[in-house]
C-alpha cells in the first residue's frame, strides 16, 4: 500500500470486493451454515478503514465522491452476489436460462442494490471533511445512520428485498441480546457504528472502548435485562418435510402423485394436536385434485378427537387470480381458517412491469398471485394464537409485528411455511433459518417451520433452535413449543408504522443525516 498517496483504481477493487465477500460469508458461513458477527464486523471496518482515508481522516489525499461510491458500489455488489448467488440456482438448473444470463441477472441486481450503499459511502465523505467528520464519535453516528438508510431502501425498492442484511450475522454473539429492542436494522446500525469508530481509532488500544462499553452494555442487558413476555403454555407439533426436487414438483408423473400420496398418508397418520405442511404442500389447485381428495382430509379432520393441520396450497381461478395459501383443517371454525401471502416474491409471484420477457425465458410455474391483506387474524387453538406466514414472508419483521398492535390478539406462536428447494443444496437454507431465528427473538415468540427440503425446525422465542430435522430428508418432526405473551419493544414500535413501518428508525436516520449537512453549511 502506498502511504501518502491517492489510492489506485485496483486498490479500490480487491480492498472493498475482498471486504464484501467477508460480509456475505458472516451471514452464514459456507461449510457451518454459522453466522460470524464478528467477521461482519470486521469486513464493515475494512470498507470504513477505505473511505476514512478518502476524507482525509487517514493517510490518503482528498479522493472523489465517484471513486468514495466506487469503493461502496464494490464492496455491495460483492456482499450482495455473494449473499444470494444460489437464485441461480432457481433460474438456471430450474428454470432452464441459460448459464450466462442467469449469472449475469444474479450479478445486475446485486449492482443495483449497491446503488445504495454507494450513495450512502459518497455522503459520508463529503460530509465527513467538513466539522462533523472532525469527531470521530460524530462521524460514527452518521456512517451507521446513512448505512441503515442504505438497508432500509433495499428493503423497499420493488417491494423490498432485504436478504442478508448485516444486522443477521448477529444472530449469536454479543449484538444478538439488543433484537427484541431494536430488530435486525438496529443491530446493523451498531454494527456500522462500530466499525466506523474501529476505522478512526487507527487500530490503537483506545478501539478496544468501543468495544468495551457495547460489550459490558450487552452482557448487562443479557444478566439483568427485563423480560418482555410469559409463558402462554406448551403445544405439541408435527412438522412435515416430504423432501421433492423442484424440478419434480410439478411433474404430474412423479412430483405432483407423490406429493399427494405422502402428505395424505402422514396428515391421517398424525397423533399430534397440531401437525403443518409446508408451502404449496398440495401442488395443485383444489379443483384440480382427484375426486375426493380434499374433502376426504377435510372430513378426517372435522372430528372434535382429531388434531389440526395447517396445509399450504394455492387456491384461485383465472377469473378470480390466484394465491399462495395456508388452510386450515379442523372441526368448528377452525376449519373455515384461511391466510393469504401478502408479501409477494418479485419474478416469482409477480411480474414486475416490462419484465415479461424475462420470465417467458424461463420454463418454471410463474404468474401474478394475489396478494392477502396485512390484518390476517392469527387462528387459536388450544390456548395458542397461530399466526402463519409464507416462505420469505419472515423475512419482513416490521411486517410480522403489524399482528402485535393489540396485545390481546397477538400471536402466541408464529408458523412458517416454506419451499426453498427453489435454491438446492445451498447456504439459503441456512441463511434462512437464520433469518427465522432473528425474528422470533424480535418479537418473542417461537417459529414453528415446515419447509419441503430444509430447515425444518422448531425455534424458541429467544432464537434458540430447540429441534430440526435432518436436511434434504423425507420425514416429520415431532416436538414440544412454548408460546407467549406479551410485546417486545421492537414489537410495539415496529408495529406502529401502518403503512410506512419501521418510520421511527428511518427519521432517526434521517434527522442525524440533517443535522450533519446543517453543521457542514455553518461557518
Amino acid at each position: 500500500m502506498n502511504i501518502g498517496r491517492e489510492p489506485t483504481r485496483g486498490l479500490q477493487t480487491w480492498w472493498p470486493a475482498l471486504a464484501g465477500a467477508a460480509q456475505a460469508a458472516s451471514i452464514a458461513m459456507p461449510g457451518s451454515g454459522q453466522a460470524q458477527g464478528w467477521l461482519q464486523i470486521l469486513s464493515l471496518t475494512l470498507l470504513a478503514s477505505g473511505l476514512a482515508k478518502m476524507a482525509r481522516l487517514g493517510f490518503f489525499k482528498p479522493a472523489s465522491l465517484g471513486q468514495a461510491a466506487w469503493f461502496g458500489g464494490v464492496f455491495a455488489t460483492t456482499w450482495l452476489a455473494g449473499s444470494f448467488w444460489w437464485l441461480y440456482v432457481s433460474m438456471h438448473d430450474v428454470g432452464g436460462l441459460p448459464a450466462p444470463l442467469a449469472a449475469l441477472a444474479v450479478l445486475a441486481l446485486a449492482a443495483a442494490l449497491a446503488l445504495y450503499y454507494a450513495l450512502a459511502c459518497a455522503v459520508w465523505v463529503a460530509l465527513a471533511r467538513g466539522r462533523w467528520g472532525a469527531r470521530p464519535g460524530a462521524a460514527s453516528v452518521l456512517f451507521a445512520a446513512l448505512w441503515t438508510l442504505a438497508e432500509l431502501m433495499r428493503g423497499r425498492w420493488l417491494t423490498g428485498f432485504p436478504w442478508g442484511a448485516g444486522g443477521y450475522a448477529h444472530v449469536d454473539g454479543m449484538l444478538s441480546v439488543w433484537a427484541p429492542w431494536i430488530g435486525v436494522y438496529g443491530i446493523g446500525a451498531l454494527a456500522a457504528w462500530l466499525a466506523m469508530r474501529l476505522a478512526l481509532s487507527g487500530w490503537h488500544l483506545r478501539a478496544l472502548k468501543p468495544w468495551m462499553g457495547l460489550g459490558l452494555l450487552s452482557w448487562g442487558l443479557q444478566a439483568w435485562g427485563p423480560v418482555f413476555t410469559t409463558s402462554a403454555g406448551l403445544g405439541q407439533v408435527e412438522l412435515l418435510q416430504a423432501n421433492i426436487s423442484q424440478t419434480a414438483k410439478f411433474d404430474a408423473g412423479s412430483g405432483i402423485r407423490d406429493a399427494l400420496q405422502w402428505y395424505d398418508a402422514q396428515l391421517r397418520a398424525s397423533q399430534q394436536p397440531l401437525v403443518v405442511a409446508p408451502e404449496t404442500a398440495i401442488p395443485l389447485l383444489p379443483q384440480h385434485l382427484p375426486e375426493a381428495y380434499w374433502s376426504g382430509l377435510q372430513q378426517h379432520f372435522a372430528r372434535p378427537d382429531r388434531a389440526m393441520a395447517l396445509v399450504g396450497a394455492p387456491l384461485g381461478s383465472l377469473a378470480e387470480g390466484y394465491t399462495n395459501s395456508v388452510l386450515a383443517l379442523g372441526s368448528d371454525k377452525t376449519s373455515a381458517y384461511r391466510y393469504d401471502k401478502s408479501h409477494l416474491v418479485p419474478f416469482g409471484e409477480f411480474i414486475p412491469p416490462s419484465f415479461g420477457w424475462f420470465i417467458r425465458m424461463m420454463n418454471i410455474p410463474l404468474g401474478d398471485f394475489k396478494s392477502g391483506g396485512w390484518d390476517q387474524p392469527a387462528i387459536p387453538w388450544q390456548g395458542q394464537r397461530l399466526a402463519p406466514n409464507v416462505c420469505y414472508e419472515d423475512l419482513f419483521g416490521e411486517e410480522l409485528a403489524l399482528r402485535f398492535k393489540d396485545a390481546a390478539t397477538a400471536p402466541t406462536a408464529l408458523v412458517n411455511v416454506s419451499n426453498i428447494a427453489w435454491f438446492g443444496n445451498t447456504l439459503a437454507v441456512d441463511q434462512h433459518l437464520n433469518i427465522s431465528r432473528m425474528r422470533a427473538m424480535e418479537l418473542g415468540r417461537p417459529m414453528l417451520r415446515a419447509t419441503n427440503t430444509g430447515a425444518t425446525a422448531i425455534i424458541d422465542h429467544t432464537g434458540r433452535v430447540t429441534a430440526q430435522l435432518p436436511r434434504f430428508t423425507r420425514g416429520s418432526l415431532v416436538g414440544a413449543y412454548e408460546g407467549r405473551h406479551g410485546l417486545t419493544p421492537f414489537a410495539q414500535w415496529a408495529s406502529v408504522g401502518g403503512f410506512w413501518p419501521l418510520w421511527p428508525l428511518w427519521a432517526l436516520c434521517l434527522a442525524v443525516v440533517a443535522l450533519a449537512f446543517w453543521r457542514r453549511q455553518r461557518p
